[in-house]
């Protein structure tokens, strides 16, 4: 059947031995933060423009958010094509330690904005969003887990589905917080409510106790209705700010629902999905095909030999100093 000669061709050129690197999750969570950091300087540009940067410190995310993805870009282009270890793991640590710092400064700096100030529950809701920073410490410790810890192994693939379990719970505090504002006044408001706790309830069991892989693919399924909430809610946030007074589409976009908010949940399932897809070869299943994640993992996967040995290597290089 031509479908099944189409399956094959895609097959024959994910298994072929050139795109071995591409196998790489590590590369992949690499990829993952450099894109986010580029988003979120759009949106650091968005909601710091609502006072005009009045302050000389809502600048330092936007520098982290142009000059990191250079860096992680470059080192990327060193550790992948040109098989230099040293500079992608001790830059790495260094932008990662700098993301952190300026995920957790910024939660104090918006917090003094007005909570410190009260100290009621009113002044922390009407206060600036003070979990959203916490994206700069999630892709730091992204950067840490990636060096830390060996790639392809169990314990990566936790470390990186808890971080993604901590965005879909900043995402329920964001948005309980934030449509707080307004009283709830939409009963869809309610919705990334209610699906962040859920995600956030599934994405707990791997790592409490052993699942199967078939539980794997609930949390699949749990995560595309994520995903699909996020394009739900731009929907929502955007057309909230076609009918917000502004004389400019960019007046609206500032003043109005955050447009790029909702975008945190398809955001968030990828992470998941790389830490999802990441275990599925440690979780024991006695007939692999009764899961779909299980099925295309083996399916992916077959006639290629993932490079693990490399993984171990890269660590010895890394341990000694060496290239």
């Amino acid at each position: 059947m031509p479908a099944n000669e189409w399956l094959a061709r895609v097959q024959n050129i994910i298994a072929h031995p050139r795109l071995r690197w591409a196998h790489n999750p590590a590369l992949w969570v690499e990829l993952f933060v450099t894109v986010n950091l580029v988003i979120l300087a759009g949106d650091i540009v968005i909601a710091h423009s609502v006072n005009h940067f009045g302050k000389p410190a809502e600048y330092i995310p936007l520098y982290v958010s142009l000059i990191s993805p250079v860096a992680l870009a470059v080192l990327i282009a060193l550790r992948w094509l040109g098989g230099y270890q040293s500079p992608w793991r001790d830059i790495g640590y260094l932008v990662a330690w700098v993301s952190i710092l300026v995920g957790l400064g910024g939660v104090l700096y918006h917090l003094e904005s007005r909570f410190f100030l009260d100290r009621t529950l009113q002044s922390l809701t009407y206060a600036a969003p003070f979990v959203a920073p916490l994206a700069y410490t999630g892709l730091g410790f992204l950067l840490l887990v990636n060096r830390m810890v060996a790639a392809r192994s169990a314990d990566w693939a936790r470390w990186v589905i808890l971080l993604a379990l901590g965005g879909f719970f900043g995402n329920f505090v964001l948005s309980l917080t934030d449509h707080a504002s307004n009283g709830f006044f939409m009963p869809t408001e309610w919705i990334p409510v209610v699906s962040s706790a859920f995600a956030t309830g599934f994405l707990i069991v791997p790592l409490i106790m052993q699942v199967t892989r078939r539980f794997l693919d609930l949390c699949l399924l749990v995560m595309i209705g994520q995903a699909l909430v996020g394009i739900l809610g731009f929907w929502f946030h955007l057309q909230a700010n076609l009918i917000e007074p502004g004389h400019t589409l960019w007046e609206k976009l500032v003043n109005g629902a955050p447009p790029m908010a909702p975008l945190l949940f398809p955001n968030l399932v990828g992470l998941a999905f790389i830490g999802l897809w990441a275990l599925i070869p440690h979780l024991e299943e006695p007939a692999p095909g009764r899961s779909w994640l299980g099925a295309a993992y083996q399916w992916a996967h077959a006639g290629a030999h993932p490079p693990e040995h490399e993984d171990s290597i890269a660590a010895a290089r890394m341990s000694h100093g060496g290239r």
